[in-house]
């Protein structure tokens, strides 16, 4: 029998943290050993509980100490900033980390840039950005995972196949929507039930902070990334519409399928993607047309799972030695 591998959550009470402990404890190998927040003092069935009956236990106030006994691996569903005050300790007395936040996925200049001033630059050299499609090999060897964001999880997979063909200079735009989840749990004016439901509108358009993510991974100028977001009124779902200009002949389905005849969480669609189709799970769903020089691409995730959660858990039985596929839902929230 495999031996068990110790895990924990920190960062417990939002979405991502939840989706975490769905999964985990319903992992054959992975063992649920340590849950955090920054308070303690609760369950984890009484911050959701729709995990009664299923999973009851203690969540105590963040400890690296405490982690560092428990666990072989750390999961940090944590605000960027927040996130690396947990990284150096954990990495320092031997623990893997798996980073759900911002502050491992850029360069230094692009963090300060468009977060804020990191204030652990020693182990920047040492994430490894966690896609599998494009780092597997890194990830093999990891000690700290710099899990991407939903955006550029989409959007970048949508792209990959394809940058090869694009008019050099010319612009790639991206037109996203995504649920309300993606904005967290907390409450603000923008996702108030009254501004969100029966609306749609963009956010930070052009401007958004995970535009030079998809930007540094595709290893293009930031200047040639246009990303809109948009806010719909829906739970959980993402999707991008991205616009590409290529160049010469090429069947573009049959390079999509080519490019991604084995990966296990790619399903090419011959029709264009939608969100429920992908809710609850790791799938990203992907739809290609061309039209002249004009390539449109429908990239659709969920923003919880492949976008966070689901992803980060590949990333982890990745870096663990297991098959990837291990413990990750494939069947939809459908209906």
């Amino acid at each position: 029998m495999q031996k068990k591998i110790s895990v924990g959550v920190v960062g417990a009470t939002g979405y991502t943290g939840l989706e975490l402990v769905k999964m985990l404890v319903l992992h054959p190998v992975f063992e649920l050993a340590y849950i955090a927040n920054s308070e303690g003092g609760t369950t984890i069935n009484a911050l959701h509980p729709c995990l009664n009956g299923v999973c009851e236990d203690e969540v105590h106030c963040a400890d690296v100490d405490v982690m560092a006994v428990l666990c072989d691996v750390v999961f940090l569903a944590l605000p960027h900033k927040t996130a690396m005050a947990f990284v150096a300790p954990l990495i320092a007395k031997g623990v893997k980390v798996v980073d759900l936040s911002a502050d491992y996925r850029l360069p230094l200049d692009i963090y300060e840039e468009f977060y804020t001033q990191h204030t652990d630059t020693a182990n920047l050299e040492h994430g490894v950005y966690g896609l599998p499609e494009l780092f597997r090999e890194d990830l093999k060897n990891a000690k700290l995972i710099a899990n991407p964001g939903c955006f550029p999880t989409s959007a970048i997979l949508g792209l990959l196949p394809f940058i090869e063909q694009r008019v050099e200079g010319t612009p790639i735009v991206v037109d996203a929507k995504t649920g309300v989840s993606g904005a967290g749990k907390k409450l603000s004016d923008v996702t108030h039930f009254v501004n969100v439901n029966d609306n749609l509108f963009a956010y930070n358009p052009l401007m958004h902070r995970h535009a030079p993510e998809i930007a540094h991974k595709l290893n293009v100028d930031f200047e040639e990334v246009h990303f809109v977001p948009h806010l719909v009124p829906v739970t959980r779902g993402m999707i991008s519409s991205i616009y590409l200009h290529v160049k010469g002949e090429f069947d573009e389905v049959a390079m999509l399928q080519e490019y991604y005849k084995d990966e296990p969480f790619i399903r090419i669609s011959d029709k264009p993607v939608d969100m429920k189709s992908v809710a609850g799970t790791n799938f990203c769903d992907i739809y290609v047309k061309r039209k002249g020089n004009l390539l449109f691409i429908a990239s659709a995730i969920d923003n919880l799972m492949r976008g966070a959660s689901s992803q980060a858990v590949v990333n982890a039985n990745i870096m663990m030695g297991l098959e990837e596929t291990m413990g990750i839902p494939t069947i939809a929230y459908v209906p």
